[in-house]
């Protein structure tokens, strides 16, 4: 549950960075750049987070053990999480939002964990008890309250809506492949994320950015940009670490329980910029209400008690074994 809870705040802070990046001019500038922006971007994110991936791996010796879960059925199938989550799950939330506003797309993209707890019944058997769904479902209208604005940009429902079902079954898909992978002992939580981000930003490099047309305005990008580069590349080392934490969770406690814990990053956006970032006009009633819903239905949704007093059961009658 720690692993999950700094999952999501260290997603907060890469998601207030990358905002920081986006609102530079080589992102603002012309139409062709905020139409580019947010492709350009994820490319550069992922492949910066795949470099951090790497140099980690190769600092713990990981590297050799990536090849060899390439391998296996299990390292295969991370790749494929990686393209439904990332190309395909990121591609639905720019649609979302290109589409019927940011308020919208971030509530499509905070709804995966209830498709992903669905998925994971069925397909790893992981129980969510009623009070659960309950606790996940008020967290998710926390995530609604924080982003809702009364003057919604509509340009194409259908297609946005189209995007925003890309974006949740994207994401709740790939959690639950990781969540199957990472029981192969070939493939564990950093091996998966190396796979992960690596792929992803060969498809982006490969086939989404070519298809675009946006490799001149990719490259641009590195001249004479000032901060924008390095910016990115931070973002993507809290990307980074955030996902080492989220695939820790999802192979520790499992895949519905590990995203309940994710999604309170819209939360703790707001608690950091806050407090860091010093934007006072987030404290208003609503902001407020919103937030601590998020953070403690969110928590709730992802704790199973009934498997914490097995667990000091079992604790017991092993103490008592060995009295």
């Amino acid at each position: 549950m720690i692993s999950g809870i700094i999952a999501g705040i260290t997603w907060a802070i890469e998601t207030i960075v990358l905002g920081i990046a986006l609102a530079m001019s080589p992102f603002v500038s012309t139409d062709e750049a905020v139409v580019l922006a947010p492709f350009a971007s994820t490319f550069l994110h992922d492949a910066f987070s795949a470099v951090w991936a790497c140099l980690y791996n190769g600092i713990r010796g990981n590297l050799p053990n990536v090849f060899r879960a390439l391998k296996t059925k299990s390292g295969r199938f991370v790749a494929l999480a990686a393209v439904i989550g990332g190309p395909v799950g990121m591609t639905g939330y720019v649609l979302a939002v290109a589409n019927m506003g940011a308020s919208i797309g971030a509530v499509a993209s905070a709804v995966f964990p209830a498709i992903g707890a669905v998925l994971a019944y069925f397909f790893l058997k992981e129980k969510m008890q009623w009070y659960r769904w309950i606790f996940l479902i008020l967290s998710l209208f926390g995530v609604y309250g924080l982003s809702y604005s009364p003057e919604l940009d509509i340009k194409n429902f259908w297609l946005g809506f189209a995007g925003a079902l890309m974006c949740a079954f994207g994401w709740g898909i790939e959690a639950v492949i990781i969540a199957k992978s990472v029981q192969d002992d070939a493939v564990t939580d950093e091996i998966a994320l190396q796979i992960r981000q690596t792929v992803s930003a060969l498809v982006y490099g490969l086939i989404i950015i070519p298809f675009m047309k946006g490799w001149g305005f990719t490259v641009g990008l590195f001249r004479g940009t000032g901060r924008l580069i390095p910016t990115i590349a931070l973002a993507a080392l809290f990307a980074t670490v955030s996902y080492l934490f989220y695939y820790k969770a999802i192979s520790r406690i499992g895949a519905s329980k590990a995203m309940a814990l994710d999604v309170t990053y819209s939360a703790w956006s707001v608690v950091i910029s806050v407090i860091f970032l010093g934007d006072r006009s987030l404290l208003n009633p609503v902001t407020i209400i919103c937030t601590i819903a998020v953070l403690v239905f969110g928590i709730l949704a992802g704790a199973d008690y009934k498997e914490l007093i097995r667990k000091k059961e079992k604790e017991k009658e092993k103490e008592k074994g060995e009295t």
